[in-house]
């Protein structure tokens, strides 16, 4: 018997021993369980990961993360590092925002971002600012923040007390890269703290147009702890929360969250806690009134996770209900610790205030709770970016040619916001169908990269330094129609693809300046060696009649003392510039629309081949300026080229008639601008500013640039003309003159009377300053809206503008002659500043007055100003000082202007 007490014993023990195996095998699934769901392999690799610390100087790895963040070096080439005050942080960001990048030049900069997964996957880009008191002015900016070709939003500082703002934006690009732009609006300058990418399920915060942009996103039930990655895999960042009146509950237990069909992949840390109501009669009510308006909609997502014990046969069912009149849900049953989500967006909420109410539903008896929420904002994207091979062929080019304009984002779209340079069309995939890198210091070969722009009509490489053969790819560009290659050191021979278009009229190329490059051989004389003896016996009868035509035609010439026709036109021996007489007046349709009239003769509209519309300015017979100006306007465009100076198309010299061809500039001269504006329809200030750059570009270009220098000696409003972007063009060459490196040349006075220098008719010399004083005029101009010369009401004299302004500014009521139709529109900095560049321009003695790269950087200071208000406007050219209309500048009545009025003489 004690043998059977002992076996039962022994059976009990093994009894107990199997229990405790099985108890903590399941201990160990159930931990195991745990640790899969709450640490489970991530849905995308962090290698995946884009984190971007903007102004840091190198890539380093975040300790409480364990993220790798690079330096924004290689994104981004423009744009100055800066320190953040110390006491500036971000919510869960330390590290990074330190330091900030901000840029001061351009109006747009840009980050391209390259995801591994490329284009048609969901991403989350988050953005970060700090300001920080950055720059020492505690002066709180506001800039537009673009996603591709589209605003994503305004970061306004200036109306919002929060010294840091987190963007986050969902978004699923067409392409295999996204732009993240940062865009002037006027008021301080754009600045980054950090920039992310973070690849997302493709089945989470979708929709099937534009991206949905962040702007709530709350752990409920806890205080003061933020939560990311590596808690929440995809790195968002969830804010806390709590509710009035309700009670926080939280568990230990394990959540069942993020299964294989669960896109979202809530957090399990965020759902283990959850607020509730007091009782089941009363709803936790969520109020959403800012930033939205009464159209934008709304995307909500609600997570829940039932995380009591409750008792057996207990559910818990809520429902939600909207501005308590509309209801978003069914009965919504939750599960002891699994996670639903509810996201109550079909069709999608609108309202400028919004109410959400949870309710328990009707027949449950139990508080209704919320573990987490998110709300999302449709963000439109109604633009589409250019033709992606276009861009990948710019971009080629940039980077080839190591471009240095501020070429960012995409280069067509918006279109305020395009490339310098470019044209593109209104297409809704739009193209690039003209391409200006003329002057821009090009080397090596032309690259292929151009034959990608298929939709080029026109390229100007003009005036560079490139090298290597003229490729043939050109002509199989159907639809070029323009191709400027002056100036440069192509080698070999023309393709002669390119010689027959050219030949037949559907291409205009401009190869001179390429001392080293051939026209080949047409193909029908490379058979030359194969015509009859009769055919080529006709040839020489043909050769030397021809010589005995043009040995008659010299002997007349030389008798008569006198420039023929022929010669003439040899002098203009560009062959591709060339028209008759006859062509002229088919292009200008038998001079039917006179667009304008000076000294040369009247200006007609024409039209060229492929609708191209240019201006024909012809000779008259009664002109004040003869074939020596005709013919000193046309040599001085073909040997100068400049994007600030009107381009020379052609001309026509055939015997007595004479005519210069030109481009069309939509918006025609500043003169009868300024004149004809209306109140409602002004120049603006930022316009009048672009325009006193441009025209001062151009000038500098004469100025200092050409070799020899050039003097324009009639500069004048209606000599800067503008083109349909309300840029600026300087015009009317036929008075200019050279300046010979041996010192300046003596000349009569020349010009426009109200632009003269008046020191020109004392001294008789010119120089380039004289310019200078015309380009004062100008600028006084822009500022008030009044002429040189201002005509009184009938019997009163007209009197000079500088006998108006001179004396107002100097007792600093500079107020009294800002044009009134700016209503206020401006920078009172700007303003004072051009005023004193025009006063120092304006200046009575020449050698006082400065240089126009002096006067051309204080306009850019202008515009600095004018775009930052917070810039400093302090002069640092020992030429500009801050007062120029004071001082030596109040002895510009001294030269008499009442005597010039009575000298309107001819040679005005």
């Amino acid at each position: 018997m004690f043998g059977g007490q002992k076996k039962l014993l022994v059976l009990e023990l093994c009894m107990v021993v199997i229990v405790q195996v099985i108890v903590t095998i399941s201990d160990s699934k159930l931990a195991a369980a745990d640790n899969k769901h709450s640490e489970m392999k991530l849905p995308s690799d962090p290698s995946d990961f884009i984190s971007i610390d903007c102004g840091t100087s190198g890539d380093y790895i975040d300790n409480e993360t364990g993220l790798f963040y690079e330096s924004d070096a290689k994104y981004i080439d423009t744009g100055e590092i800066n320190e953040v005050s110390p006491n500036f942080t971000a919510p869960a960001y330390h590290l990074q925002v330190r330091l900030l990048r901000s840029f001061p030049q351009g109006m747009r900069n840009c980050y391209t971002l390259k995801p591994k997964q490329g284009a048609n996957h969901n991403y989350l880009i988050k953005a970060i600012f700090v300001y920080g008191n950055y720059d020492g002015k505690n002066q709180f900016p506001s800039f537009d923040v673009y996603l591709g070709v589209n605003k994503w939003v305004t970061i306004d500082f200036v109306n919002d007390s929060r010294s840091s703002t987190v963007l986050e934006i969902m978004h699923v690009p067409s392409v295999d890269y996204i732009d993240v732009c940062l865009v002037k609006t006027g008021y301080g300058l754009p600045f980054i703290s950090v920039l992310e990418l973070r690849p997302l399920d493709n089945s989470i915060y979708q929709i099937q147009d534009g991206a949905l942009m962040t702007i709530r996103r709350y752990d409920v039930g806890v205080i003061s702890r933020y939560t990311r990655y590596p808690v929440d895999v995809y790195d968002r960042l969830w804010t806390p929360y709590n509710f009035s009146d309700s009670t926080v509950i939280s568990t230990q237990s394990t959540i069942y969250t993020q299964s294989l069909d669960d896109g979202y992949k809530i957090p399990a840390k965020v759902l283990k806690t959850a607020a509730k109501s007091q009782n089941a009669s009363i709803p936790l009510s969520l109020y959403f009134d800012d930033p939205l308006d009464s159209s934008t909609q709304c995307y909500v997502y609600f997570h829940f996770t039932e995380i009591e014990k409750l008792k057996e046969g207990q559910k818990r069912e809520l429902r939600i209900e909207l501005n308590g009149e509309r209801n978003l849900t069914e009965s919504i049953s939750l599960e002891y610790l699994k996670q639903t989500t509810t996201a109550p967006n079909n069709p999608p909420i609108n309202g400028s205030r919004l109410h959400f109410s949870i309710y328990a539903a009707e027949g449950s008896n139990l508080s209704p709770i919320l573990n987490a929420v998110e709300a999302l904002v449709l963000v439109e994207l109604p633009l589409s970016p250019t033709n992606l091979n276009d861009v990948n062929a710019i971009k080629d080019i940039k980077q080839i040619y190591k471009v240095t304009r501020n070429w960012q984002g995409d280069p067509c779209v918006p279109s305020n916001l395009s490339w310098e340079g470019l044209n593109c069309s209104n297409d809704v995939t739009p193209r690039i169908i003209s391409l200006n890198l003329s002057s821009s210091k090009l080397t090596g070969e032309i690259a292929t990269s151009l034959f990608n722009l298929e939709a080029l009509t026109s390229l100007d490489l003009s005036y560079n330094n490139l090298t290597g053969p003229l490729p043939e790819f050109f002509a199989q560009l159907l639809n070029l129609k323009v191709l400027n290659l002056t100036g440069n050191k192509l080698t070999g021979s023309v393709p002669d693809a390119l010689m027959e278009k050219s030949n037949g009229g559907t291409l205009l190329m401009r190869l001179e300046g390429n001392p080293d490059l051939r026209l080949s051989v047409p193909f029908h004389q490379k058979k030359m060696k194969f015509i009859t003896p009769v055919i080529a016996s006709a040839i020489v009868v043909l050769l030397i009649l021809l010589a005995t035509i043009a040995l008659v035609l010299f002997k007349r010439r030389s008798r008569g003392g006198m420039i023929t026709g022929y010669r003439k036109q040899v002098s203009l021996k560009s062959k591709n510039e060339a028209y008759t007489y006859t062509e002229i007046a088919t292009i200008t349709k038998n001079f039917a629309t006179v667009i304008g009239e000076g000294g040369f003769g009247k200006v007609y509209l024409g039209v060229l081949k492929y609708n191209t519309k240019v201006a024909v300015k012809v000779l008259s017979d009664t002109s004040k300026q003869g074939y020596k100006e005709f013919r000193a306007e046309a040599e001085l465009l073909r040997s100068v080229h400049n994007k600030h100076l009107l381009y020379l198309i052609g001309y026509c010299d055939e015997d007595e008639h004479k005519a210069l061809i030109y481009e069309f500039m939509e918006n025609g001269n500043l003169k009868n601008r300024l004149k004809e504006q209306t109140d409602a329809d002004s120049l603006s200030w930022k316009v009048r500013l672009n325009i006193a750059i441009d025209a001062a570009k151009g000038l500098e270009y004469l100025h200092n640039v050409s070799k020899p220098p050039i003097v324009h000696r009639d500069l004048k409003t209606s000599n800067i003309l503008i083109d349909e972007k309300m840029r600026a063009k300087l015009a009317d060459f036929g008075l200019s003159r050279v300046v010979t490196e041996s010192g300046p040349n003596s000349t009569n006075p020349a010009g426009t009377f109200g632009y003269i220098d008046p020191t020109i008719r004392l001294s008789k010399t010119l120089t380039r300053k004289v310019d200078v004083y015309s380009f004062g005029i100008i600028l006084f101009e822009l500022i008030t809206g009044k002429p040189a010369v201002i005509d009184m009401d009938l019997g009163s004299d007209a009197y000079h503008i500088l006998e108006w302004v001179i004396p107002e500014i100097e007792r600093g009521a500079i107020q009294n002659i800002i044009d009134p139709r700016l209503q206020g529109q401006f920078n009172a900095n700007a303003v004072q500043k051009m005023a004193n560049a025009a006063c120092s321009c304006a200046r009575p003695t020449v050698d006082e007055r400065p240089d126009i790269s002096d006067v051309l950087a204080e306009l850019n200071k202008c515009l600095a100003i004018e775009m930052d208000p917070g810039t400093t406007c302090k002069t640092t050219s020992s030429n500009m000082p801050e007062e120029a209309c004071s001082g030596k500048s109040t002895e510009i009545t001294p030269f008499n202007l009442g005597r010039l009025f009575e000298e309107r003489d001819e040679d005005c």
